[in-house]
C-alpha cells in the first residue's frame, strides 16, 4: 500500500513499503493530500490506449474538485 504522509510545497512525501519516497505533487492525481491511500498499476502496452480512453471517459462524468458529489 502507498500511502501520502505528508505534502509539501510541492513535493509529495510517499509510504511505501515502509520506506518514504519524495514525489513531485504534479505527478499524483489532482487533490491528493495527507492520509490518502495510492494504488499503482502496470498495464501492459497493448491495454494501456483501453485503460486512458476508460480513465478520460470517466473523469468526464465525475464532477472534479474538493467536496464534489452528486446525490
Amino acid at each position: 500500500m502507498i500511502v501520502v504522509d505528508r505534502v509539501e510545497d510541492q513535493t509529495a512525501v510517499l509510504e511505501i513499503a515502509g520506506r518514504m519516497v519524495d514525489v513531485p505533487l504534479a505527478e499524483l492525481p489532482a487533490g491528493v493530500k495527507e492520509g490518502d491511500r495510492l494504488a499503482f498499476v502496470v498495464l501492459p502496452p497493448s491495454e494501456e490506449d483501453d485503460a486512458k480512453a476508460r480513465l478520460a471517459r470517466l473523469k468526464a462524468r465525475t464532477p472534479q474538485g474538493p467536496g464534489s458529489f452528486d446525490l
